[in-house]
C-alpha cells in the first residue's frame, strides 16, 4: 500500500459493486484495498491499518454488523472510522450500524460524488485537518463537574475517567466549547461531521447523541449536561 496516500479498505461480497467503488477512489487519489467477506476484511484490516473502512452489511457469513463490532473491539483497530455502504436502508438497520460503532450509513444506489464527500469528511475528522478548525486554548474544557481532555481525547466526571470515541469526542468538544446554545441535527452535521448541509441525516446524530448520553451522564433517561430542545436540536448546559 502507498503510505503516501491515505488508504481505504472496501469490504463488499458483489465484485462489481466493490471494483467501481475501487475505481472511484483511486481516481480521487486514494490507495484502495478490496476485500470480498468479511472475515477477509479484518485480515486485511489487521495486516494493513487501512485509514478507514467502507462495510457492506449483506455478505455471507459474517455480516457488516458483526466486523464493525469486531473492529471496534480490537485493540489495534477501534479508532479505524467506518462508512457503511448498503443496500439496507431502514431506519432500524442505520440505528443498528451507528450503534455497532460506523462514523457514518449511506444507502445504496448511491451518488460516487457523494461517497466520496463522505469519505473526504470522516478523514478530515480524524486527522484533525477540518478547514477553520482552531487548537484548543488548554488542555482542558470543563462544565459543571464535567471535564474534557484535550490531551489524552477523555472526559472525566466526579474523578472517574471516561473514554471517548473519537466522534464522541468530536461532538462533546464542540457542545462543550458552546455552552448553553442550541444546535440542530443539521448544524452538528454541518460543524461537527463536516458534511454541506444537505448531505448527512439526523439519525447519525440522534445515535451519538444516545451513544455519548450513555457514557458522561449518571442517567442517561434523564440527561443533565446533553439536553434535548424539542423542536431545536440539542445542547449542553452550563448550570
Amino acid at each position: 500500500m502507498n503510505i503516501d496516500k491515505q488508504n481505504v479498505l472496501v469490504v463488499d461480497d458483489e465484485q462489481l459493486v466493490a471494483g467501481s467503488i475501487e475505481r472511484a477512489l483511486r481516481s480521487n487519489d486514494f490507495g484502495v484495498s478490496v476485500a470480498n467477506s468479511g472475515v477477509e476484511g479484518l485480515n486485511l484490516a489487521r495486516r494493513h491499518r487501512p485509514q478507514m473502512m467502507v462495510l457492506d452489511v449483506m455478505m455471507p457469513g459474517m455480516d457488516g454488523f458483526e466486523v464493525c463490532r469486531q473492529v471496534r473491539s480490537d485493540p489495534l483497530l477501534g479508532d479505524m472510522p467506518i462508512l457503511f455502504l448498503t443496500a439496507r436502508g431502514g431506519d432500524e438497520d442505520k440505528i443498528t450500524g451507528l450503534r455497532a460503532g460506523a462514523d457514518d450509513y449511506l444507502t445504496k444506489p448511491f451518488n460516487v460524488d457523494e461517497l466520496v464527500l463522505r469519505i473526504r469528511a470522516i478523514l478530515r475528522r480524524g486527522n484533525g485537518t477540518k478547514a477553520g478548525a482552531a487548537p484548543a486554548p488548554a488542555d482542558q474544557i470543563l462544565i459543571r463537574d464535567l471535564s474534557l481532555n484535550c490531551r489524552t481525547f477523555t472526559a472525566r466526571r466526579q474523578g472517574v475517567e471516561i473514554m471517548l470515541t473519537p466522534v464522541q469526542f468530536d461532538l462533546l468538544y464542540f457542545l462543550m466549547s458552546h455552552p448553553d446554545e442550541v444546535f440542530s441535527p443539521t448544524k452538528l452535521l454541518h460543524d461537527v461531521w463536516d458534511y454541506p448541509f444537505d448531505a448527512g441525516s439526523p439519525d447519525l446524530v440522534r445515535v451519538h447523541v444516545k451513544n455519548l448520553r450513555e457514557k458522561v451522564e449518571p442517567n442517561p433517561s434523564a440527561p443533565e449536561y446533553i439536553v434535548t430542545v424539542p423542536g431545536h436540536g440539542y445542547c449542553i448546559r452550563a448550570a
